[in-house]
């Protein structure tokens, strides 16, 4: 897996961090129950503080993609790679569009030139 962090982006590093775990868990690279690096290996090949790369840990705990145990360290528990916050928006948006009588493909087509 590919783990990666832009030192000179705004965006946070734990979010960096998060976001590389997701790719990885959607791509099939990761797969259920499988261990993540220990968060100092990981925090010395990013070159970050070990508690940034804790918080990404439990920002993903607490999204249910991560489960932790302990003397086992940092596992997948789930494949579903959608933020809660991000999936009930998404849940909103489509409700929302049904309304106001959006098809799928208009929906999409509005999204795509959002994004």
């Amino acid at each position: 897996m590919r783990w990666t962090v832009d030192h000179a982006s705004r965006e946070l590093l734990p979010d960096q961090i998060a976001a590389s775990v997701r790719r990885g868990v959607a791509s099939g690279e990761l797969e259920v129950g499988e261990q993540l690096p220990p968060a100092a290996e990981l925090a010395a090949a990013l070159s970050v503080d070990r508690n940034t790369v804790l918080a990404a840990y439990r920002q993903l705990r607490d999204d249910g993609l991560l489960e932790f145990r302990r003397g086992r360290g940092a596992r997948v528990a789930s494949a579903v790679t959608e933020p809660p916050p991000v999936l009930e928006a998404a849940r909103a948006l489509v409700a929302v569009a049904r309304t106001h009588g959006l098809t799928r493909t208009e929906l999409v087509r509005l999204v795509e030139k959002l994004a």
